[in-house]
This record gives C-alpha cells, sequence and structure tokens, in this order.
C-alpha cells in the first residue's frame, strides 16, 4: 500500500478541502477507477487503459486564496465557520513557487494597507489574491478587489513587490463590487507586466490571460492532450473540431501537416490567446472562432471532434448535433462522469472504444477521464 499525504491543516480540522487527505494514494485511485467503471458500466466492451497517477503534493498551479485578517495581520487561505479568515500559506498540494510567493504577497498588502474584506460587516476592499504559476515558475498575481480605492496605493508600492518577486510576469487587479459568493468579477485592471502567462507545455506555448482557464495540475494537463494527439493520429483524422477550446490546448496539441484544427469557444479573450499561440508556433492549418459550442450546426463533418465541457457536460442540444453530424471519432474529455455517461446515451450511434482516467485532483474523489468513441455503423445499432 503506498503512503499517504500528511497535512497539518487536515489533521487539526482547520481545513477538510481535500477530503482524501490521509488516504493512501492507491487507494484513492483504485476508488476512482471503480467510480468512473460503475458510472459507465453500460458499455462494458471499453478498454480501460491504465490511469494517469499524479503528484501527492505541489501539483496544483494555481492558488484561490481568501483574504482575512487585518491590513497589518492579512491571512491567504479560506474562512472559517464565523466568516473570519484562515491562513493557509503551507498548503502542501500548492506548488512550492506557490507557496514562497505569498509572504512577500502579505508584506505587500500591509505596506500597501488594502483592508481585507470581511464578509460578515461587508467592509474592507480586498477579497481574493488569484495566483497562477507557469512551468517556467512565471506568476499571474491577481488582486480581486471591492473597488477601485485601494489602486492608487497599490500602484504606489508594487515596484517594491515587483523587486521581491521577479518571476511575477502579469499583475491586475479584478473589480467586483457585489457581495456574492463568487470568485471574481467581471473587469479586469492591467497593474504590471505582460498581457499574457506563457505556459510552456513542452514544445508549444499557451498564452493566458488572467482570466483563463487552464487546468489546475499542468502535468495532468499535458497527459490529456498527449493521450488526445495520439487517438487523433491513431484514426488518421484530417480535419478536427475542437469545441469548448478554451486557450486552445488540444487544438494546438493535435494539430499536424495536412490536418485542419477548427477550435470554438464563447470567450473571445481565449480565443485570441489561442490564436496567439497557433502563429507562434507557426501552425497554419489551425483556425479559432467565437462561438457557443452548444448553438453549433453541424455543416461539413470533420473526420474527429474533440469535446472539453465544464461539469455540467455537453447537454441534449449538442448532444443531438453531434449525433447527427456523422463524425467517425470523437475524444471527449471529462471532469464529470456523471455527465459523460448522461452524455455518451444520449449519442448512440457512438460507442466507446477505450477509456483512461486522469488524476487531476489527488487528495480529493474528483478525477479527469477521457473517452475515445467511434461511430457504429447502420447495422450495428438500433
Amino acid at each position: 500500500m503506498s503512503a499517504a499525504m500528511q497535512c497539518d491543516y487536515f489533521d487539526r480540522g482547520v481545513c477538510g478541502t481535500c477530503t482524501l487527505m490521509g488516504t493512501p494514494y492507491d487507494v484513492q485511485l483504485a476508488s476512482k477507477i471503480a467510480h468512473a467503471r460503475t458510472l459507465l458500466a453500460f458499455w462494458p466492451d471499453a478498454v480501460w487503459l491504465p490511469p494517469m497517477q499524479s503528484r501527492q503534493s505541489g501539483f496544483r498551479n494555481k492558488a484561490k486564496m481568501v483574504v482575512g485578517g487585518t491590513a497589518e495581520s492579512p491571512t491567504l487561505g479560506i474562512l472559517d465557520a464565523t466568516q473570519h479568515g484562515v491562513d493557509l500559506t503551507l498548503c502542501g498540494i500548492l506548488s512550492p513557487g506557490l507557496r514562497a510567493a505569498f509572504a512577500p504577497i502579505a508584506a505587500f498588502i500591509s505596506r500597501a494597507r488594502i483592508t481585507p474584506y470581511d464578509v460578515p460587516t461587508r467592509r474592507g476592499e480586498l477579497k481574493h489574491v488569484l495566483l497562477t504559476q507557469s512551468p517556467d515558475g512565471e506568476l499571474v498575481l491577481r488582486f480581486v478587489l471591492r473597488s477601485t480605492e485601494p489602486l492608487g496605493r497599490i500602484r504606489k508600492h508594487l515596484l517594491g513587490l515587483l523587486a521581491d518577486l521577479p518571476n511575477l510576469s502579469v499583475v491586475t487587479a479584478n473589480l467586483l463590487p457585489e457581495h456574492k459568493a463568487v470568485l471574481e468579477g467581471d473587469e479586469e485592471i492591467a497593474l504590471a507586466g505582460d498581457e499574457t502567462l506563457a505556459m510552456r507545455l513542452g514544445d508549444l506555448v499557451l498564452h493566458l490571460r488572467p482570466a483563463s482557464f487552464f487546468q489546475t495540475n499542468t502535468d495532468i494537463a499535458m497527459g490529456l492532450y498527449a493521450q488526445a494527439r495520439e487517438w487523433i493520429d491513431e484514426v488518421g483524422a484530417r480535419s478536427v473540431w475542437d469545441l469548448y477550446c478554451g486557450v486552445g490546448g488540444f487544438a494546438l496539441h493535435v494539430a499536424a501537416p495536412g490536418r485542419l484544427v477548427h477550435g470554438v469557444e464563447v470567450s473571445a479573450p481565449a480565443v485570441e490567446s489561442a490564436r496567439l499561440s497557433a502563429v507562434e508556433a507557426g501552425l497554419s492549418g489551425v483556425t479559432f472562432e467565437v462561438g457557443d459550442a452548444t448553438a453549433l450546426d453541424a455543416g461539413d463533418t470533420p473526420d474527429a471532434i474533440i469535446v472539453n465541457p465544464p461539469r455540467r457536460g455537453l447537454g441534449d442540444r449538442l448532444c443531438a448535433t453531434l449525433e447527427a453530424s456523422g463524425a467517425p471519432t470523437i475524444v471527449y474529455s471529462s471532469c464529470n462522469a456523471t455527465t459523460l455517461a448522461r452524455d455518451i446515451a444520449a449519442m448512440p450511434s457512438y460507442a466507446p472504444q477505450r477509456i483512461r482516467l486522469f488524476d487531476m485532483f489527488p487528495q480529493t474523489d474528483h478525477y479527469e477521464v477521457m473517452v475515445l468513441l467511434s461511430r457504429r455503423s447502420t447495422s450495428n445499432y438500433t
């Protein structure tokens, strides 16, 4: 039996976010596989590939820290049952680079006199500190504020923070004036650095704007992209759609000479980032457009379609479109095996051929699963 990760916060009952903390890793993995197999048991002929395992600790490339305490002594972590701050700056699942950044950031909050937002009284300014780290160690830092009131002081002291954290690549302020349980608002104000964070994944660089989505576990994300590439190459697809393409992770990784790849994503900034990455990589056969994947018209049928929807899944409309598309191959990457099973059942023309679990979130019961779906011949299904 493999060793279990130990966490002082969990042991003291301070933080229970990692619900499987202290459980041996092989037991965690076996439980996740059993869960996925149960949900996908309707397709017993599918071949289950060995799961992709993760490091137990230090795997998270992003930190979403609630700010509590006072400007003189801020806490970065979560809120307790009384809605007051609990410091989690030594959290073991965060990358060492993220953990090293917290002390300089806390010192900066004090120097700039940014009052943490107090949930019970609805007073104060700084709600969250959001950090993302690239494989090269560069950081995006976002201060989520109630208003623009602290911006003058933030700008005044920012050079000191940049000196303390020379690996800060992007610094922004995000405005969230409403009192509600969300992470960020709609308005982003650039403060320092570049427009994007360069996520170097092997030979490719993905550009992340401050609010862009990227998988929490960089190693597992690279595994997902590699698996999709392998399956797309295997079926010899000459044309590929990537729906919910985000900043283009799957589309850019499956690109190849003679293959046309087209990504669709509702976020215009994400599409802009994907296009930039394609140009930098010299990938002339890859295009991206801003659009709603669920409103897609099947039109010209590609050889393969990659879908990577949010937890709610594809939904009835897109499932119907894919079912009618006639595409020979679908690669479905899912962070919710329950909606994955529902969506596959809604597309009876397709049968799972291979399934692989990717352990994106060790110490929790969450995981990613990818399925290779092939279109049945008319005589093989009713």
